[in-house]
């Protein structure tokens, strides 16, 4: 998405258009990625295959398409991550990018039909709405992401794509009401998470000394993006806190103070990499919402 791609973007586009009577294989959605970075950052989208009509949101509010960080965003500070699943015809893109001298990161999911992209959803997470209390917040000029997230898992080492699916909902299942017990997920003893571009180390150790204990509920999860070839499931969910909780025991005896002193969520765009049956990498894209917020892309709500 820098500056100087935008004119490989519109020569790429020749060979993205000849997919429109057919479904998008893995290269070719990965080429429509590719173009809609380029349109993104040139604020053109006749850089890349958009339909006739777009649905288009950003962070959980739906509006006409362009709009929003697509009239402010300058640069790309990248490198990106892309995601496909050619079953869904779901495309994945997570990346570093400013608005002016405001840094931010960004998560992105793409659909397409007959080789146009028909629906943008983006969370976009600046300082400005993390939230409060604020979620963690990285430096966008020193990032670096676990390297496995981009690399393919060989084709013997491949998990089904239910696996992936029950691995990465055992992991909100554990982050919900979250009370040391890990349930129905596994992880490497060297996994790494990144929230908002800041690392954490210590996945499985935080989940059992019960760190996360205000979190009510993980509802609302959509499991939308498996990329066999990679390892990754990429999800959409939030996080409630109900903010009735005020001080709780670690299982280590350690008295903890909540920080979530009134009702709040977060809304989230988060990827988790499986290599041998255990999730090594988690990269998420948090921002503060309304609580009890419902995305405009929920197919299937929980219950209230």
């Amino acid at each position: 998405m820098k500056k100087h791609k935008a004119a490989w973007g519109v020569v790429m586009l020749a060979g993205v258009a000849t997919a429109g009577a057919r479904d998008c294989d893995r290269a070719c959605l990965e080429q429509i990625a590719d173009a809609y970075r380029t349109a993104y950052l040139a604020h053109d989208p006749k850089k890349a295959p958009f339909a006739q009509r777009v649905r288009f949101t950003e962070n959980n509010v739906e509006m006409e398409f362009p709009d929003a960080s697509w009239d402010t965003v300058t640069e790309e500070i990248g490198p990106a991550l892309t995601l496909v699943d050619p079953q869904t015809r779901n495309v994945g893109i997570y990346t570093t990018i400013r608005q002016k001298d405001t840094p931010g990161f960004i998560a992105v999911r793409l659909h397409v039909t007959s080789g146009r992209i028909d629906e943008v959803e983006h969370i976009v997470s600046t300082k400005r709405n993390v939230s409060g209390p604020p979620t963690p917040f990285g430096d966008v000029d020193t990032y670096k992401r676990d390297p496995r997230m981009a690399r393919p898992v060989p084709a013997d080492q491949r998990s089904s794509r239910q696996e992936l699916i029950k691995l990465a909902n055992g992991y909100f299942e554990t982050l919900q009401n979250n009370t040391g017990e890990i349930r129905g997920t596994k992880f490497a003893p060297d996994a790494t998470r990144h929230e908002n571009g800041m690392r954490f180390d210590e996945i499985e150790k935080d989940f059992k000394r019960g760190y996360y204990r205000a979190n009510n509920r993980v509802r609302d999860r959509d499991f939308f993006l498996v990329d066999e070839e990679r390892g990754i499931v990429m999800t959409r969910g939030c996080i409630d806190h109900k903010g009735v909780l005020d001080e709780y025991t670690e299982t280590n005896g350690k008295l903890v103070k909540s920080i979530f002193r009134e009702p709040h969520t977060w809304s989230l765009l988060e990827a988790f990499k499986v290599e041998g049956d255990q999730i090594v990498a988690v990269e998420a894209t948090f921002i503060g919402a309304p609580y009890y917020i419902r995305s405009p892309w929920t197919r299937k709500p929980d219950k209230r």
